[in-house]
């Protein structure tokens, strides 16, 4: 071999050594981010948590990587999780509830590795057994609070025939519902309007799938005169939003501002989880990780709220949504939750009148 090939040949030895990514090191990949459901840009819980993460590991130069686990199934987490272990992962951030046995299973397993679940709470797949070890955070929101403020807020700004189509009555689902009742109940008395003055029709579609029949459902509503839904329900959501725009009807969104899916989304309640990612993440790094808690993000926090911004209002204000806003915070308004009533007929309403269709 001539000098030339040989000079050649170990300037390619050396540029493979380097891999192929900048944020490729000898030691992988340090913040991984575990994507299920959907693309990793749905504008929801897959893109906050990824931004998060991405957000941190930019400004302080960390390594960090997505991996897309493959099937629904528990093998195919874990497989993912390995993945990312071998990958070079030391801590390990999974959004959505889904990602409870996972994370229940693989905390005790890779015992080295941090994990940060979000919106969920570690168990066993049965829902009778919970550990949060000590390598492990679970974020949690305060969804009755979001659900509050969009109710609140759309009861404020005029409307009176309202409807809560939710996906399946998982407990955050449940207290964005009963936040949503409770906070047009609270505009109605501010307002000082009669009793059965809103109309709030509620169900559960019992899935969280963009379906012909959950468009049919709202569809009706729409016809039947209801003006606003709030769409806790996951893909579910897109079958309300459609509805809407044949109907015109209007939407309240959940979960991420849900503006540019639909013109007929006026806010959103929303969950702040590109922020509560970061700043679990930088907690890792500044070496006051709170691991074995599960923590709830309110409003004292800032972990719920409005898209002000983007919300598509008449009369609801700014200034009318930061007054409320610091009522949370101050704790002047109880709002009641799934573990404080069994159902929405229960909650003690002073104006609105629910319909509750099984």
């Amino acid at each position: 071999m001539n000098k030339k090939l040989i000079i050649l040949f170990l300037m390619s030895v050396f540029l493979f050594s380097c891999g192929n990514g900048e944020d490729e090191t000898d030691n992988g990949y340090e913040i991984a981010v575990l994507i299920d459901l959907g693309p990793v840009d749905d504008r929801s819980f897959n893109q906050g948590s990824w931004e998060g993460a991405k957000e941190y590991g930019e400004k302080n130069g960390i390594t960090h990587k997505y991996y897309k686990v493959p099937d629904k199934d528990l093998t195919s987490y874990m497989n993912t999780v390995e993945l990312a272990v071998t990958g070079g992962a030391k801590l390990i951030v999974t959004p959505g509830y889904m990602f409870e046995p996972v994370v229940y299973k693989a905390q005790d397993m890779y015992t080295n590795i941090n994990f940060i679940l979000i919106d969920g709470t570690p168990q066993d797949g049965t829902y009778s057994n919970y550990k949060t070890a000590d390598n492990t955070i679970a974020i949690l929101y305060a969804e009755e609070e979001a659900g509050f403020l969009a109710g609140y807020a759309v009861v404020k700004d005029g409307y009176t025939n309202l409807g809560v189509i939710g996906g399946v009555a998982h407990p955050a689902v449940v207290r964005f519902g009963y936040g949503f009742v409770q906070g047009a109940d609270y505009a109605a008395m501010e307002l000082e309007m009669p009793k059965d003055s809103i109309n709030i029709k509620y169900t559960y579609t019992g899935n969280y799938d963009a379906t012909p029949e959950n468009q049919t459902l709202a569809t009706a509503w729409y016809r039947s005169g209801v003006q606003v839904i709030f769409a806790p329900a996951g893909a579910a959501a897109y079958s309300v939003m459609s509805a809407a725009e044949n109907n015109n009807g209007l939407v309240v969104g959940v979960d991420a501002d849900q503006s540019f899916e639909s013109p007929t989304v006026i806010t959103s309640a929303i969950k702040m989880i590109r922020e509560s990612v970061y700043n679990a993440v930088a907690s890792y790094y500044n070496n006051n990780f709170y691991g074995g808690k599960n923590v709830v993000l309110d409003a004292k926090v800032n972990g719920v709220g409005l898209p002000i911004k983007t919300s598509k209002f008449n009369t609801f204000t700014e200034a009318d949504y930061n007054y409320i806003y610091n009522q949370l915070i101050s704790g002047k308004i109880k709002i009641l939750k799934d573990t404080d009533v069994n159902d929405v007929k229960e909650l003690p309403l002073n104006i609105v009148k629910v319909e509750y269709i099984n």
